[in-house]
This record gives C-alpha cells, sequence and structure tokens, in this order.
C-alpha cells in the first residue's frame, strides 16, 4: 500500500480498478484512505487530498469527540448495552456452566467463583453474538425478497473501523458483534447497507439511490448510530 504525508497526516492509497476517486476517515482514532483509479499518478492524488484537508480533519475530529465507554470491568452495577438500552449488570457465582440472563433493567450474569475479567467478557459476547442471531436472520430474508437477492450468508465478528463489511464474490456480510448493543433500527440498516453491496460494489449515486429506495430514513439511522458511545476499544 502506497502512503503520501500532508502536514504530518498519512493518508494510505490503494489504486485499483475503478473510475472515481474515493475518499474515507475511519474510526476509531480518523485513520485516513484514497481509493484512486489506477492510471491516476500520486501527485494528482496529493492535490486531491490536500483540497479535502479541512473535511478530514473536522472529519476526525468528530471521531476524537465521539463518546465512548469506559473500560468494563464485568461487576455489579456496572452498566451495559443492549439493543439501545442501558442495563445494569448483576454478576452471580454459581457452580454451574456460565450464561446470561435479561431481566427488566439488569443483565444477570451467572458465572463460576473466581472467575477471570476476560472470561467473563467472553461470556457476555457469546451472549450478543447468539441475540444477534436471533435477530439479523429475519432482517435478511426479508430484505433478500426486496432486493430479489439470492444465497446470502452473513457472519458475525469484532470489528474495530466498520460497523460491517460486504464480500460480493461469497455473498456474506460481516456484521460487527457491537451492533447487538445498539438499536434494532440501526442493526437493520447496516444489513440494508451491506446489501445494497451486492447491487453496487462503489459508494456512489447508484449505491445512495439503491439505499434511498429501501430505507429512506437510512441518514437518520446512520447519525443516530454514530452519536452512541463506541465501545471503549
Amino acid at each position: 500500500m502506497l502512503q503520501i504525508k500532508l502536514s504530518n497526516l498519512p493518508i494510505d492509497v490503494i489504486q485499483k480498478d475503478i473510475k472515481h476517486i474515493h475518499l474515507s476517515v475511519y474510526p476509531p482514532i480518523g485513520r485516513v484512505r484514497i481509493s484512486a483509479p489506477l492510471r491516476m499518478d500520486l501527485e494528482t492524488i496529493r492535490v486531491f487530498a490536500l483540497s479535502k484537508l479541512n473535511w478530514i480533519k473536522k472529519q476526525q475530529q468528530k471521531l476524537l469527540d465521539q463518546e465512548r465507554e469506559t473500560p468494563r470491568e464485568y461487576v455489579t452495577q456496572e452498566s451495559h448495552y443492549y439493543l439501545g438500552k442501558r442495563y445494569l449488570m448483576k454478576v452471580i457465582e454459581h457452580n454451574a456452566a456460565p450464561r446470561v440472563v435479561l431481566k427488566h433493567s439488569a443483565i444477570e450474569l451467572y458465572i463460576r467463583p473466581d472467575i477471570s475479567r476476560e472470561k467473563k467478557r467472553a461470556v457476555l459476547d457469546e451472549w450478543y453474538r447468539q441475540k444477534l442471531k436471533e435477530i439479523v436472520p429475519e432482517y435478511i430474508a426479508y430484505w433478500k425478497e426486496k432486493m430479489k437477492l439470492e444465497g446470502i450468508e452473513y457472519a458475525i465478528k469484532k470489528m474495530k473501523t466498520k460497523w460491517g463489511t460486504c464480500n460480493r464474490e461469497a455473498k456474506r456480510i460481516w456484521l460487527n458483534l457491537e451492533l447487538a448493543k445498539k438499536p434494532k433500527e440501526c442493526i437493520e440498516y447496516i444489513i440494508v447497507h451491506e446489501m445494497v453491496h451486492l447491487l453496487e460494489r462503489h459508494h456512489n449515486e447508484r449505491f445512495i439511490a439503491y439505499v434511498d429506495k429501501y430505507l429512506p430514513k437510512w441518514r437518520f439511522y446512520k447519525e443516530g448510530l454514530n452519536k452512541r458511545p463506541l465501545g471503549h476499544e
């Protein structure tokens, strides 16, 4: 991967078989990447980046200013989120397999005595994963029919810089495990966004037209998602 620098700002440059140049600023710290056509020389790319420097810095500042959760300790009375709602954790020690129970305003974490923080986190993460697996298939089935797509697969994993990704060749979308903490409409927005990539690879006017068609309020959902606290990682 090539890299250019503007005022000590590193910018990753990827040249590939595309028609237009694309600029992205990624969370959590504002990494900058430019995707440019193969035919475009580095000086032209540098001039383009320079013209967008103020915008880049504004986007980076937004990311740095975004609220973040403090590191989780997985102890009683600690706040945790599920589907956009805040719950207080209640840690209950027992001599049986670990499990998580959702009760009104509490997330009950049943674990063996003297279990490590990392193990507690793994138990809760697995619970989040299973909950997403209960939610996601229904959305995929609905939008697959709307978009006239076939054979769509999905998988869930932890991602530090994206809410989701799409593998067009495998017809598979990947979803960030952190989405389990966000409202359902935000989960649906990310699913629609990634599935539209099966119709249009790039974030161009055609892509935006598809998302506008299928989910007219997507900008509202995106804004709401980006305003919510990020994981401390």
